[in-house]
This record gives C-alpha cells, sequence and structure tokens, in this order.
C-alpha cells in the first residue's frame, strides 16, 4: 500500500476524519474517476468516454493521486486501473451524495451521464419497499459497457458488470437513454422513439424502471444501511 506520509497535497491541516478523507479524495474529478471504476477495470481511453469534461491531463494527475493514497492501483504493462479494497468501500459513499443529491435543487439530468453513473444513481433511488424481494432481472448495455442488475432481499439494487448482460429483458442505448428510460418516459416509450433499444419481457422492464425515481427517498434514522454486493465484470479491453 502506498505510504500516505508521501502525499504532498494536504490542504486541511486538521484531525477531522472527513478532512482526512478529503485531503485523499477531495480533489475536482477524483470521486467521479472512482465511480466509472467502481463495477470494473478501465483504460485510460475508456474512463475518458466516461468523463467527457475532463482532460488528459488533468485524468492523469487525478489517477497518479489515486495510485498514490491506494484508492486505484494500476497494471502498467497491460494498461489497466482498477479500485483497490479502499476504492470499492467508496460505493456507499457515492450512493450516499446522489441521495443527499436527490434533496437539493438545481440537478439537471438532461446533461450527460455516463452507464455507470446511472449504475451507482439506482443505489440511491430505488423504493427500496416495493423492491425487497423482487424476481426482476434487468440488462443493460450502452457501447461496450454491460451491466447485469438484481434486487436483494432488502431491496437494494445488485450491479455487477457482465460483457454479455442477461436479464428477463434488455435496454441498450446511450447513459443518457437509459436513465430517461429509468427516471422518464419508460423503457416502452423510449423504444418506440428508438432512443433505445428493448429485447425480452416489456412489462419486466416497465415494472422495473417503475421501481426508481428522482423524488427523494424518505428512510427512518434507524434504518440499516442497504446491503452492497459488487461483483467485478470482465475487465475492458
Amino acid at each position: 500500500m502506498t505510504d500516505v506520509g508521501k502525499i504532498s497535497r494536504l490542504r486541511y491541516d486538521e484531525g477531522c476524519l472527513g478532512a482526512h478523507a478529503l485531503n485523499l479524495i477531495g480533489d475536482r474529478w477524483a470521486l467521479l474517476v472512482v465511480r466509472e471504476l467502481m463495477f470494473e477495470p478501465k483504460r485510460f481511453q475508456m474512463l475518458r468516454a466516461g468523463l467527457p469534461g475532463i482532460t488528459a491531463s488533468v485524468l492523469t494527475q487525478r489517477l497518479a493521486q489515486l495510485v498514490q493514497v491506494g484508492v486505484v492501483s494500476h497494471d502498467a504493462v497491460l494498461g489497466i486501473y482498477a479500485l483497490t479494497d479502499q476504492g470499492r468501500a467508496l460505493h456507499p459513499v457515492l450512493t450516499e451524495l446522489c441521495r443527499w443529491a436527490l434533496m437539493m435543487p438545481g440537478h439537471d439530468p438532461s446533461k450527460f451521464i455516463s452507464i455507470s453513473a446511472l449504475m451507482i444513481s439506482i443505489s440511491a433511488t430505488v423504493d427500496a419497499g416495493r423492491a425487497a424481494g423482487s424476481p426482476l432481472r434487468a440488462a443493460f448495455l450502452s457501447g461496450h459497457e454491460g451491466f447485469e442488475v438484481t434486487l436483494s432481499r432488502l431491496g437494494a439494487p445488485q450491479v455487477r458488470a457482465a460483457r454479455a448482460p442477461q436479464g428477463d429483458f434488455l435496454l441498450k442505448g446511450s447513459g443518457n437513454a437509459l436513465a430517461a428510460a429509468i427516471y422518464g418516459p419508460g423503457p416502452q416509450t423510449l423504444a418506440s422513439l428508438g432512443k433505445i433499444t428493448l429485447h425480452g419481457d416489456v412489462a419486466a422492464a416497465q415494472a422495473f424502471a417503475d421501481l426508481f425515481s428522482l423524488m427523494p427517498q424518505i428512510r427512518s434514522s434507524s434504518e440499516s444501511p442497504e446491503e452492497i454486493e459488487q461483483a467485478p465484470g470482465d475487465s475492458s479491453t
């Protein structure tokens, strides 16, 4: 593991754990890089595809910083970046940030969203009470990135990267189009407009989409955290 003492980027000279975390992952783009690696390893250009607003030089810097602090690993031979255990442990952090953002004004869902971002957001936008124990199995494909989603007994989405995703239905399209299928007009409507491709059980696709909403989810303060299970897919090469 990287020696944290070598890090020369400290901005908060405090003993607060939150400040310590921000010193490690608080730079602009850092958490979004983590988001793009959450479900599978990726090469540099694939990371850039999921972060269209970042320059190559900034992405290089952020990756080097995340490698330095032990959040990301880099296979220089294969050119692959992957999250470490510490990096994967940020999944609930990203989920809670999404859940918090639902309460705040100004969100514009028409702006770019990657398929990885959508897979993170569904953990924050699911109606867990209705989703609990659902047998629905969803498959998503956007470009070369595929995902399978099932629902736990507590209603938490279980996301797994897959080269050839299988489910009761398969939705194919851009991240924005797939987000609109889940949060907007619905998969059947988007498919009829040619915005996405829908294969399989149409009713199951709509039933799955109905479990998610961009309205704030109300949870009791005593509610247990959702189950989180991630199975890394094949590396994107």
